[in-house]
């Protein structure tokens, strides 16, 4: 079976950007628009991996993978943060939060897969 991974982005264009990538790779791909929206999906959704922007409205990346910390289903999940941010104080922030790994925007589809891979398996 497929993994499948959820991808949490306020862009509706990186949004299509990588539900292309992860298809193409033989993922199953999940999508939320935001931090609430994503907590959504996880009510009645199990992904083996998430892929999330940090700055979105409403709930930003860092609330949202705190949220997920907090629950014992996803306490384990693997959280990809997919961001324009360099800054080394909010990756740090991110880590803390529980964050797995970090990838910066635009993302080469190629490392993002093999990096999907490597925390999924």
């Amino acid at each position: 079976m497929n993994k499948t991974v959820l991808t949490v982005d306020d862009s509706r264009t990186m949004r299509d950007m990588l539900k292309h990538s992860l298809l193409k790779a033989g993922f199953r791909v999940l999508q939320a628009e935001d931090g609430l929206d994503g907590l959504e999906v996880l009510k009645t959704e199990q992904p083996d991996v998430i892929v999330t922007d940090l700055n979105m409205p409403r709930l930003d990346g860092f609330g949202f993978i705190e949220a997920i910390r907090r629950h014992i289903d996803h306490k384990s999940m693997p959280v990809l943060v997919l961001t324009t941010e360099v800054d080394s104080e909010k990756k740090s922030r991110a880590k803390a939060a529980g964050a797995t790994g970090w990838i910066v925007k635009p993302f080469d589809p190629v490392k993002l897969v093999d990096a999907i891979r490597r925390v999924a398996a």
